[in-house]
């Protein structure tokens, strides 16, 4: 085979993935049992947060990446195979991690639904280097990234003293820094000239691509709420947070539309602006959704938001890409990673106000703030090993001159239709 053609995987990858589905097999077969409580009064709810879950990792976050327009296979495709892989790895590790071993792991649909929200902090940062991996690299990335974010929950349970719901509160943070480092390893060494054939050519978007991604969009839009009321267990809690999520999405919404018809000299507006932008409100409200205790509140936080995602769409690709040469085109910095980091600083403000006055406020502070460090700093580490893991010869990586093209990765029946 020539140059231009990627590296063959049909040895590599049934090898790993089959073994590894294997030794899954019997893990669950020796060390885990069903839950065989009689009575579960919120089995009800938390199926519907389960499948709330679902439709978010496998539909929203799988067409939100979809809109390249020689990508779109690849890109709905492996976030399944990615998310199916990280539930079986996050179930057991939240397992043994969270539960007293008794000999065996007792799986309730509750940890079925953490594992689900744990998968999709590798779904997030896949974002960031889909177009450049293949599948045997995101399986690596999987069990790599599920293995830490568990280890930064367990870190906030053991250390902090949080509970489930702000264990969960930087997961966009941690994802997105992770995705990036691992981004800018993979991009590191490719020669300049194939960075900008690459951007030139492939990462283009295409109309009829462009309006499945809005699908994903809309998808992650309306279970935006649900994704940020699960885990809390007071009923006023859960409340706030779905009403608080709803003011910030609206806000942030609105606000990336008017925004990017503002930058544009003929008032068009930009489809990426609409595709990421209008969820950068659900992410900021996630820390603080159920602490929140006026509309306006929430809602300036999405107006924030929504400036903050345009402003960096606009700002960093130009500037902070170029300088480290990270490629970034699903905007996994500007959707997840900025109105994460918006986030983590308005949770720590409200504490503080919260509990002015009292003797212990700044320990409360010191401790809020050392849970956001902690989780970029685990993000920005972790995905940096994982880059550098990434870029092994062993995994059989596409050339440079097949990134962002599912030819390198899918059969073809008519090769020549659609290229």
């Amino acid at each position: 085979m020539g140059s231009n053609y990627p590296r063959s995987v049909r040895c590599c990858l049934p090898l790993c993935v089959l073994t590894l589905e294997a030794a899954f097999i019997l893990i669950f077969a020796f060390f885990t049992s069903y839950d065989t409580s009689p009575k579960d009064k919120k089995l009800l709810g938390t199926y519907q947060a389960l499948q709330d879950f679902t439709i978010m990792a496998a539909l929203g976050l799988g067409f939100l990446t979809s809109y390249l327009r020689r990508h779109g296979w690849s890109s709905v495709a492996f976030n399944l195979f990615t998310l199916a892989l990280g539930v079986q790895w996050a179930v057991l590790l939240d397992g043994f991690l969270s539960q007293p071993f008794h000999g065996k792991v007792t799986i309730k649909l509750s940890s079925i639904r953490l594992a689900t929200m744990s998968a999709m902090s590798v779904l997030i940062s896949a974002g960031a280097v889909l177009g450049r991996a293949n599948l045997v690299q995101l399986a690596v990335m999987a069990l790599v990234e599920v293995t830490a974010f568990g280890a930064v929950r367990l870190t906030y349970k053991q250390v902090f003293k949080m509970d489930d719901h702000r264990s969960m509160t930087h997961i966009h943070v941690f994802a997105a820094y992770f995705g990036l480092t691992s981004a800018w390893c993979l991009s590191s060494s490719l020669p300049k000239e194939a960075k900008k054939e690459v951007q030139a050519e492939k990462v283009q978007m295409a109309t009829s691509p462009s309006l499945f991604a809005m699908l994903g969009t809309l998808f992650l839009w309306m279970f935006w709420p649900s994704f940020n009321s699960a885990l809390l267990d007071l009923p006023n809690e859960k409340k706030n947070a779905v009403f608080n999520t709803y003011y910030a999405l609206a806000v942030s919404t609105v606000t990336a539309t008017s925004v990017s018809a503002l930058n544009h000299h003929q008032g068009k507006i930009n489809v990426t602006d609409i595709h990421n932008a209008v969820l950068a409100g659900g992410v900021a409200v996630g820390a603080s959704c159920h602490l929140i205790s006026s509309p306006w509140i929430a809602m300036v936080l999405g107006l924030l938001a929504g400036l903050i995602s345009i402003g960096g769409a606009r700002c960093l690709s130009v500037c902070f890409n170029h300088v480290l040469e990270i490629q970034d085109p699903s905007g996994v910095h500007y959707t997840f990673g900025l109105p994460g980091l918006l986030g983590g600083f308005s949770y720590i403000v409200l504490i503080v106000l919260e509990a002015s006055g009292n003797p212990g406020t700044g320990f409360m502070m010191l401790m809020d703030t050392g849970a956001l460090s902690f989780a970029l700093a685990m993000g920005l580490v972790s995905g940096l090993l994982t880059g550098f893991l990434l870029k092994l010869k062993i995994w059989k990586a596409p050339r440079a001159a097949k990134y962002f093209d599912d030819q390198a990765f899918w059969e073809f029946p008519h090769l020549a239709v659609g290229f």
